[in-house]
């Protein structure tokens, strides 16, 4: 497993990638861990090789790893991997490009995300910058042997973006009897929040791209129209101060209660203190905290987007905003709130089936069952191994797939000029206006 983000980075890659890997070893099968060093993670983690990475890139809870040191290869060396899975396009990405064509292995690309939705942490942020990203990880994709997208959604949409690999959709699983146990009355006690209060809530990464700002406008516009209700706000990260702002401006501060991160038990205590869960995010490709609420037996609104589809039924289990703004997701927040006691009953079981068919050990045997198959075809994205290998034949695959990289970049690099912005007007817009073309 190979991925720019895991624990203790709060994330749902960093947990995607924690949920498979603990199944698999669950099952007892070997699975080692290339990640980036993050502040606060343990000293002692079997299996797991840390990179010298640069922490909070660009003002971010990202970090961007350094080249890759010489005591990953000799682990590599040790654990001698069969199959090579990419949880990333590009950084740890690049890397597990080398490793699987210098071992001649299967590689599985996980298509996690919608890339050009993060582009405000890159310097330059532009309609370039997101064709850019847009053609970079669907290139990518078809450097793989195997793509995983998290939705059907996600695969519709990177078979529109000319991925040629083949595309099995493959969730991420929700450990549903873990979230179905929780203690939401004592959450309740422990954070102020009156016990006979309807609590909307959300989890998740305060950042741009969760959209908060919309988020916290709508559960604001609901709060006011309704005395008895509260907002649980569960995470930490840069869109915190905005938040707090808007409750502000409406008067609503004693309404708001941010608890900060919370993991394990608290978590799952904090679902349950919640009557109904809302997200906001377009840039998510399954949104697993929303079978983590579902399995917790919170209704979900949401916005219409890739992954939130396949989970929410409209007027089942929660409600399918179709439209965007405020002004929608307000209203589907007041729908809600407004359905008698029996409908909310109703809603709240049809959420934890739900959360029951993503299960874990569902996905799980997909992915495996994928696995498989990739290891008795053999790898067709590059040359197998023979028995008679020389230095050259390994050297070859290295320049190939060095060659394969750089040429996914100058394409998509390519694209992104065509866009609409020369090249001297990106550059001033990158240096800040300082150069003269």
């Amino acid at each position: 497993m190979m991925t720019n983000t895991y624990l203790p980075h709060v994330g749902g890659v960093a947990n995607s990638v924690d949920a498979f890997t603990q199944e698999y070893r669950r099952r007892g099968h070997h699975v080692l861990v290339v990640a980036p060093e993050f502040e606060g993670a343990p000293e002692d983690e079997p299996d797991v090789i840390r990179l010298p990475a640069i922490q909070n890139f660009n003002g971010s809870d990202f970090s961007v790893r350094l080249p890759a040191p010489g005591y990953l290869a000799r682990a590599l060396q040790d654990f001698e991997p069969q199959l090579v899975h990419s949880h990333h396009p590009f950084l740890i990405g690049d890397t597990a490009l080398r490793v699987a064509a210098n071992r001649a292995l299967p590689l599985v690309f996980t298509h996690h995300t919608m890339y050009e939705q993060y582009t405000h942490y890159v310097p330059g942020e532009s309609r370039a910058m997101r064709r850019y990203v847009i053609d970079l990880s669907a290139g990518y994709a078809n450097l793989c042997d195997q793509v995983f997208a998290p939705s059907e959604s996600v695969a519709d949409v990177l078979r529109d973006r000319d991925v040629a690999a083949p595309i099995e959709v493959v969730p991420t699983g929700v450990d549903a009897q873990r979230f179905a146990s929780g203690d939401g009355v004592r959450f309740r006690r422990e954070h102020e929040i009156p016990g006979d209060a309807y609590v909307v809530g959300h989890v998740g990464r305060l950042a741009p791209e969760k959209n908060l700002p919309v988020l916290a406008r709508a559960v604001a516009s609901m709060l006011r129209r309704h005395d008895d209700a509260h907002f649980l706000l569960v995470g930490e990260g840069p869109s915190s101060d905005e938040v707090e702002q808007v409750f502000a401006d409406d008067a609503l501060s004693d309404r708001l209660h941010m608890v900060g991160r919370k993991t394990d038990q608290p978590l799952v205590d904090a679902y349950h203190a919640m009557d109904l869960f809302t997200f906001a995010s377009y840039s998510e490709t399954q949104g697993m905290v929303l079978t983590e609420a579902m399995a917790a037996g919170a209704p979900v609104v949401a916005f219409d987007a890739p992954g939130v589809r396949e989970v929410i039924r409209d007027g089942e289990n929660g409600r399918l905003v179709t439209s965007d703004g405020i002004g929608p997701l307000t209203e589907g927040l007041d729908w809600a709130y407004q359905q008698p006691p029996s409908k909310h009953a109703q809603m709240q079981r049809s959420a934890r089936e739900t959360a029951d068919a993503f299960s874990m050990p569902r996905c799980a045997d997909k992915a495996l069952h994928l696995y498989e198959r990739l290891l008795a075809d053999g790898p067709p994205k590059s040359a197998a191994r023979a028995s008679d290998e020389t230095p050259w034949h390994a050297a070859r695959r290295l320049f190939e797939v060095e060659w394969n990289l750089w040429t996914n970049r100058a394409r998509a690099a390519g694209h992104a000029l065509e866009s609409g912005e020369s090249w001297g007007q990106k550059l001033r817009r990158w240096f800040g206006g300082k150069g003269k073309g």
